[in-house]
């Protein structure tokens, strides 16, 4: 099978138009000449062209990259902010460029809308022209049907009337779209790949609607739960919280929860020792200011969802319980305190800081503040260095040390709750002079200079982190996600393509039947669809004998001996 020349094209005439609804290119050479209507009527040509459009859309994913190899202030302030001062070089460039907060930059919004712009004004043409196609009936047959890619040709004693209706029901029953046209039967099938190609520009708009709906009306916040305390979506609440511009405080959902319990279990022995086989936070939540109280238990990738928000399960640690005693014997503080983890096993450190109700030997008012460090599994008493073992509550050890005077916490300056500022404090010194520090397991207490008071590790409490998320639209951007992949793939595996069957009368009375076929693009299937219909043709219009031939004439040839 070979591609059809300029010329064979016109000799085809309408037989192999509208086998698509793409719109024709514009060459250089048809580019207007001056004025304001032909300069944007060839601009808006080119942008809603589907080359431009794979263009834009190569700039969208190409655009992505940046935002997601360089840390994003919509995502964490605290990792750009980290980024800009280990990169003091290249972070002024990146800011100029936008790079840290990429989907909300000018460059990558122009990108979005032009790309949007770009697909409806290629779709709505080409679903206008598709509709068109379906009301209307296949073209008739070309002139000369030997020209086609796919041809064949027989004769039959059939008479031709009979040869169309019997090709007209076999083409209808094999799903084509036909009719009689002239001495001829047009059909045509494989709509549902046009049908594809718009599906996946449509499902394209949508996923490009979803998710700038996602963007705009977004809410996303995390809360660190220690074992026992709860948790209500109120802006208050959150530790942290990130909302995108169109966002309304009133559009969060009002539900609570409570963190009962946290079980996680860890790989004992083998290659994988100490990797999490049980990671789950078991929760009672109440939709509603008076639902009802339900259990659930959250894992990994298994969110809690209310009404459109999910609340995922993002990490786990250890809380300390301590107790502080002023001088007095009198408890000022007791309190389980989050430490964030270093490694996978668990390490981890932090901040205790006794703000209020202490006062020292001489009964004056000062602040506490600690540094911690906490393994859930020391190696033991005397043996191996300061860090956990395995992640697991095998041999819990707190490490402290000690601090006086003023944690600046009354500036007014926001601190890091888990970190201490001993910038105004001074150290506890032991007898010897050196730093106050001590390891303590679950029921020690470590005794504060001068009667100073004393630090009493109680016991371990576990906590969770949660990240509370609404994405708006995000069913859409699923729908539109498979749509378009249906939709592609009825574009690529399914041909468009023409048949019509000819059936003549001969010079010598013997029907003459011509079959030819016709497709989008040129594939090995046509012909071979092509023969399996010709083979059921045939079936009802079989070939005739080849015509008897003429007797030699008896008469001696002139010149002859006689």
């Amino acid at each position: 099978m070979s591609n059809l020349n300029t010329t064979d094209e016109r000799d085809l005439g309408k037989a192999g138009e509208q086998l698509s609804t793409a719109p024709r290119e514009e060459s250089a050479s048809s580019v207007p000449a001056m004025g304001v209507i032909g300069w944007t009527r060839w601009f808006w040509r080119q942008l809603t062209s589907m080359r431009v459009a794979l263009i834009l859309l190569f700039l969208l994913s190409l655009g992505a990259i940046p935002g997601s190899l360089i840390p994003q202030n919509s995502v964490d302030e605290l990792k750009v902010q980290t980024f800009k001062d280990a990169h003091t070089t290249v972070s002024p460039v990146y800011e100029k460029l936008q790079f840290f907060d990429v989907y909300s930059s000018v460059w990558f919004s122009a990108i979005y809308i032009l790309l949007f712009v770009s697909l409806i004004g290629c779709i709505v043409p080409r679903t206008g022209q598709f509709v068109g196609q379906l009301r209307g009936r296949p073209p008739g047959a070309p002139r000369k049907l030997t020209r086609l890619p796919a041809y064949t040709t027989w004769r039959t004693e059939a008479e031709p009337e009979q040869v169309r209706e019997a090709a007209l029901s076999l083409l209808r029953k094999r799903r084509f779209r036909s009719h009689e046209a002239g001495d001829a039967v047009a059909a045509e099938k494989g709509y549902l790949r046009e049908a594809g190609n718009l599906l996946f520009h449509i499902a394209l708009i949508v996923m490009l609607v979803a998710f700038a709906c996602g963007q705009l009306f977004k809410s996303e916040g995390g809360k660190l739960i220690v074992e026992g305390d709860g948790f209500s979506n109120t802006l208050t609440q959150y530790d942290n919280f990130k909302s995108g511009s169109l966002f309304d405080n009133d559009d969060l959902t009002p539900f609570s929860f409570d963190l009962d319990d946290f079980k996680g279990t860890y790989e004992r022995n083998g290659p994988q020792r100490g990797t999490p086989r049980t990671y789950e936070a078991h929760v009672t939540y109440s939709e509603g200011a008076d639902g009802k109280p339900k259990k659930k238990v959250v894992e990994v990738n298994k969110p809690l969802v209310v009404d459109g928000t999910k609340v995922y399960l993002n990490a786990h640690g250890y809380a300390p319980v301590i107790s502080v005693k002023d001088g007095d014997g009198k408890e000022v503080y007791r309190n389980a305190v989050p430490l964030l983890p270093q490694d996978n096993n668990v390490t981890s450190t932090g901040a205790i800081k006794v703000m209020d109700g202490y006062r020292d030997a001489d009964g004056k008012k000062t602040q506490l503040g600690f540094q911690a460090f906490f393994v859930p599994t020391f190696a033991g008493e005397g043996s191996g260095t300061m860090f956990s073992q395995f992640p697991a509550l095998d041999y819990p050890v707190l490490a402290l040390n000690g601090y006086y005077g003023s944690l600046g916490v009354d500036s007014g300056l926001p601190q890091n709750v888990y970190q201490l500022d001993p910038s105004k404090m001074t150290e506890f010194k032991d007898s010897n002079g050196d730093q106050l520090k001590q390891r303590l397991r679950p029921g020690e207490t470590m005794k504060l200079p001068d009667g100073a008071g004393s630090v009493t590790f109680e016991g371990v409490e576990e906590w969770a982190s949660f990240q509370i998320s609404r994405q708006p639209a995000s069913g859409w951007a699923l729908t539109g996600a498979v749509a378009a992949i249906a939709g592609l793939a009825g574009s690529l595996f399914i041909q468009r393509r023409r048949v019509w069957v000819r059936a003549v009368r001969g010079a010598d009375g013997v029907t003459v039947v011509e079959m030819a076929g016709l497709g989008r693009s040129e594939s090995a299937k046509l012909p071979e669809e092509l023969a399996d219909l010709t083979g059921a043709l045939h079936t009802v219009a079989p070939t005739a004998p080849d015509p008897e031939p003429e007797p030699p004439s008896e008469e001696p040839a002139e010149g002859a001996e006689k």
